[in-house]
């Protein structure tokens, strides 16, 4: 296979990638200075210039997170470090005559994991149908997604939305650098997908972002992932007591901490957490701040959110993957009487009954995947499309495999098609020609 390098000059540095299969390659360009040492936990500050030639031909660190998540193939991993804010380009080999559409793409992972190097976010199908792809990297976790603000100190400033304050620098760094690359910076369309989708809503909301992207796109956004500054700050304390810290004296263990430390003790907080019912999942978003002030669903319902066209939806069985895998749902009838112990009972009448078969098995399943899917999609699309051309989806589609598997058209497998996996030699082993066809359909409609 014939492959050369490539190379552009961005406002920072020149950048070598490498061209195969029809597409330029660049991979792991920095966007950001590293958030290490005195930068941890602090807002990102723009990459720094650099002399000669960066080379960008393999992927370098994703965001801290449990190893496991890490994977990229079979005993393949890719290595962690808090110097990950960085983000990929694939572009067309051919150039073109006009500058082209170009999608962001953010990873989901429940803000705790995920990378934009997992090799189902290969962008190539997308960039081969004539636009400019980009995945970003962001921090995760305790390093970018729990609040520790309220831990700040008279010397020591912790900011608020560390990874809401990346991904709208990643997005500042398209607008100034993509024409490079052959991408129009007035046609960009940000799409995630679960938290990602989450990480797209928050984005329409942050007024930092506005005049970033043109177009959104919001696949199966989760619920229950933002919190007000109190709640935070509660987490807050709560975190500092896992370190073996008092609210007070924390800030010294917070920066000596190993990433490693930090996850352990992430994942000690979301289990206590689990366990307490607290009501809300510690990681993730804020509002309250200057870089989120509202409540993202408020915001598009006072029309105070960025008014761009938006499309969001969610699968037709997603709540089947928790049955298998991360059983995080309520996808039984135990755990939807726990979280319905509160609800008064005509209230809860109401939502049992809207499930006939309830409390069968295939009916809790569908309940929980409503509860954590379809509430803030329909919840969004509602809000949104008062102000703004707002479209919204179900996704039915599933291979053979996938249905006697017995997930079905569960939680990510949009993205086989988005993607164009089932236009790959693997997908042509999983699928026939008919579902090849649909596939096809929706990496078109996407762009």
């Amino acid at each position: 296979m014939h492959e050369h390098t490539v190379r552009v000059t961005t406002a920072a540095g020149t950048v070598e990638g490498f061209t195969r299969d029809g597409v330029h390659r660049w991979r792991s360009i920095p966007y950001a200075r590293p958030p290490v040492g005195a930068l941890r936990f602090r807002a990102p500050e723009p990459a720094q210039p650099w002399r000669g030639v960066r080379y960008c031909h393999g992927f370098t660190k994703c965001a801290p997170q449990e190893h496991r998540y890490a994977v990229l193939g079979v005993g393949k991993y890719q290595p962690m470090g808090e110097d990950c804010l960085s983000l990929n380009v694939i572009a067309p080999e051919v150039p073109s005559a006009e500058p082209l559409p170009v999608m962001v793409f953010i990873h989901g992972g429940g803000y705790i994991m995920g990378s934009s190097a997992t090799p189902i976010y290969d962008g190539v199908a997308l960039a081969k149908r004539g636009c400019v792809y980009v995945s970003v990297n962001y921090r995760l976790g305790a390093l970018g997604c729990l609040d520790l603000s309220s831990l700040s100190t008279a010397d020591v400033t912790i900011d608020s939305n560390l990874f809401l304050r990346d991904l709208i620098l990643s997005l500042r760094w398209v607008q100034d650098n993509i024409a490079a690359f052959g991408g129009d910076p007035a046609n960009v369309t940000v799409f995630g997908e679960s938290a990602g989708a989450h990480a797209v809503g928050v984005l329409l909301a942050a007024p930092g972002a506005e005049g970033l992207f043109a177009q959104a796109i919001s696949e199966s956004p989760a619920s229950g992932m933002t919190r007000s500054t109190d709640v935070a700050a509660e987490f807050a304390a709560r975190f500092a007591s896992i370190l073996g810290a008092s609210k007070h004296d924390a800030i010294d263990a917070l920066m000596k901490a190993t990433p490693a430390e930090l996850v352990a003790a992430q994942n000690r907080l979301i289990n206590d957490g689990v366990r307490d019912m607290l009501g809300a999942f510690p990681i993730g978003p804020v509002f309250g701040d200057d870089t989120l002030p509202l409540d993202p669903v408020d915001a598009m319902q006072q029309g105070k959110a960025h008014r761009v066209p938006l499309i969001v939806g969610t699968n037709a069985d997603e709540g089947r993957l928790f049955t298998r895998f991360l059983p995080l749902l309520p996808t039984n009838e135990p755990m939807i009487e726990a979280l319905l112990a509160e609800v008064e009972p005509a209230e809860r009448a109401r939502i049992t009954d809207a499930y006939p078969d309830y409390p069968e098995r295939s009916a809790c399943i569908q309940l929980g995947g409503d509860f954590a899917f379809g509430s803030a999609a329909w919840g969004m699309a509602e809000a949104h499309g008062r102000h703004a051309p707002t479209y919204l989806y179900r996704y039915d589609y599933a291979p053979k495999v996938l249905r006697w598997s017995g997930l079905g058209a569960t939680h990510a497998t949009e993205l086989l098609a988005v993607f164009g996996t089932y236009r790959t030699r693997l997908g042509a082993l999983l699928t026939a020609p008919a579902d090849r066809r649909s596939a096809m359909r929706v990496t078109r409609e996407v762009q």
